[in-house]
């Protein structure tokens, strides 16, 4: 037996009851993810995406303009002080032209002004395996894990880059002997 009770659907098996949402008229986003990753997972989305700098930034993220990226972010920075969408881009760009310690002061402000900040958390566990610091990396799988209640594109990123870390990390010894 099946009856729709706002917009849930709820259907009757036996004794049980089961209930599954039902799509009335509900826009589903289908922004693409880019090379950057996951875009912004932050409630100041919204604002975000009206600003025509951070719009622009994100175009030169994809395009691979880190610098010109973190030219237009610092302005947005400047006007949106407490948006960790900025900053977690901010480290995003930074580390993608190989300045770590910025990289890791902007993630963190990202994380203190969104401590659930999804993508700040998968590019800081990034940052981690980049300069070989796996503990960290993990813990921010662990932390994902914890936000992500049936799991998330971020979690599912990271546990990969992971994987992929401790198979190099399983095959530099083999590689070195081989070489002697």
């Amino acid at each position: 037996m099946q009856e729709t009770i706002k917009g849930i659907r709820v259907f009757r098996i036996g004794g049980l009851m089961l209930a599954a949402i039902v799509a009335t008229g509900l826009a589903v986003s289908s922004a693409p993810v880019s090379a950057a990753g996951s875009w912004g997972s932050s409630s100041k989305e919204s604002t975000t995406a009206a600003d025509k700098d951070y719009v622009l930034a994100e175009k030169r993220i994809q395009d691979g303009d880190y610098q010109g990226a973190i030219d237009l972010l610092s302005k947005v920075a400047e006007r949106e002080p407490k948006n960790a969408d900025v900053f977690n881009y901010l480290g995003y760009t930074n580390r993608k032209l190989g300045n770590y310690e910025v990289a890791l002061t902007h993630y963190k402000r990202a994380l203190t002004l969104d401590p659930k900040h999804r993508g700040a958390h998968e590019y800081l566990g990034e940052l981690y395996l980049t300069t070989g610091e796996l503990e960290k990396a993990q813990r921010q799988l662990d932390e994902l894990d914890s936000l992500c209640f049936f799991g998330c594109d971020e979690y599912r990123t990271l546990k990969a880059k992971i994987a992929e870390y401790k198979k190099q990390q399983a095959a530099a010894p083999a590689a070195r002997s081989t070489s002697d």
